[in-house]
C-alpha cells in the first residue's frame, strides 16, 4: 500500500490525521458478508461480518480500525475498479461521484474464531437515520449483504492508536458515541488491576451500554441534552471533568476520541489544568461540528487536517 493509499485507508470519518504509512503487508482488501445484526441501544447497531477472506484478518485489538467501502444510492454491493495496492486509490478517486463507494473508518469491536473455525468480526454503528452513508447502510444491513473493506493483515499495525507505555499509571478516557465502540474495545483488553477513569458522552439514556472489563473502572456517563452544541457541548463535558478527582498510582495515560473540538478542549484541560504530560495524551477527532464528512476527508487527503501529534501545541 502506498503512503497516499494508506493515509486514505486509515483516515477516520472526520478526516483526522494519520501516522506514517505502515508497511504494505500490514493491510489488505477483504470482502465482508453480513451474518447478523443486533440493536445495542437507542443509537447503536452491531453488525457481525463473516466471509472466507477473514481467515487472513489480524486485528490488533484495542481501537483497531478498518475502512469500509459503502455503496452509494441503492446499489447492493461495493465494487472497486482495482484492488492492487499500487493503483486502487487513484482508480477509486477517479470513479464518477454517483458510482464511487464512500470510504469510512470504523472500529473493530471484536474479532473471534467460532467453534467451527470461522472468523467473525463485529462492527458497531451509530444510527442516525439516512443522514450519513454509514448509518443508511447499517440500517438496511441484512444477512448475506456484502461490503468491501481494507483491514489489518498483521496484528502489529499503526491503525491501533491506543499505545499505553509500559509502566504508566492509570488510564484516563473520553469518548462520545462515535468513539464508544473503540473505548469499549480498549476496556475489553485492559488487564485486571488497571485503574481507569472514563467519561463517556452519549445522546440518549439507553445508550449507556453495559461494558465488560477486568480493569478497576470508574465511568461517568454524560447524557447529552438536546440542542447542546458548540462551546456549550464542550463546556458540559469539562464541568464533569473538573468535578472529578483523578485516580492515584503514577503518571496517567490518556486516550481521547470523538468530536474534534470537544477532544481538543479535554486535552487542554488535562495538560494545562491537571498537569498531565502532553506526550501521554493520545487524541483523535473522529468528526467535527459544522463540517461535512466529505469536507474533512478532503482535508485529510490534502494534508490539511489538524495535528494529533502529542507534542503539538494546545
Amino acid at each position: 500500500m502506498t503512503a497516499t493509499a494508506s493515509d486514505a485507508a486509515s483516515a477516520t470519518a472526520s478526516g483526522a490525521t494519520t501516522d506514517a504509512a505502515p508497511a504494505a503487508a500490514h493491510f489488505r482488501f477483504f470482502t465482508l458478508e453480513v451474518l447478523r445484526t443486533r440493536r445495542l441501544g437507542h443509537s447503536f447497531l452491531r453488525v457481525t461480518f463473516g466471509g472466507e477472506s477473514l481467515a487472513d484478518f489480524r486485528s490488533g485489538g484495542y481501537d483497531q480500525s478498518l475502512s469500509l467501502f459503502l455503496p452509494v444510492g441503492d446499489r447492493e454491493h461495493t465494487e472497486l475498479p482495482a484492488t492492487d495496492e499500487d493503483t486502487w486509490f487513484g482508480a477509486w478517486r477517479a470513479m464518477p461521484d454517483e458510482e464511487r463507494p464512500v470510504m469510512r473508518s470504523y472500529t473493530v469491536r471484536e474479532q473471534r474464531r467460532t467453534a467451527e473455525g470461522a472468523v467473525e468480526v463485529d462492527v458497531d454503528f451509530v444510527l442516525h437515520g439516512d443522514s450519513s452513508p454509514a448509518s443508511r447502510w447499517a440500517g438496511r444491513a441484512v444477512t448475506g449483504r456484502r461490503i468491501m473493506a481494507i483491514g489489518p493483515a498483521v496484528a502489529e499495525n499503526k491503525s491501533v492508536r491506543f499505545q499505553r507505555p509500559e509502566g504508566s499509571g492509570p488510564v484516563l478516557m473520553y469518548a462520545d458515541e462515535t468513539a464508544l465502540p473503540a473505548a469499549a474495545a480498549i476496556l475489553d483488553r485492559l488487564p485486571a488491576g488497571t485503574r481507569v477513569k472514563a467519561w463517556f458522552e452519549v445522546p440518549h439514556a439507553d445508550d449507556r451500554l453495559g461494558l465488560h472489563t477486568l480493569a478497576d473502572t470508574d465511568i461517568t456517563w454524560i447524557v447529552r441534552e438536546r440542542g447542546t452544541d458548540g462551546p456549550a457541548r464542550a463546556e458540559r463535558v469539562l464541568s464533569e471533568l473538573r468535578a472529578a478527582g483523578l485516580p492515584a498510582g503514577g503518571a496517567p495515560y490518556a486516550w481521547l476520541a470523538g468530536e474534534a473540538g470537544t477532544v481538543r478542549a479535554v486535552r487542554r484541560h488535562l495538560v494545562q489544568e491537571r498537569s498531565v504530560d502532553r506526550r501521554a495524551v493520545r487524541f483523535t477527532g473522529y468528526w467535527r461540528l459544522g463540517a461535512s464528512e466529505e469536507q474533512l476527508l478532503a482535508e485529510a487527503y490534502a494534508g490539511q487536517a489538524p495535528s494529533e501529534d502529542p507534542a503539538s501545541d494546545l
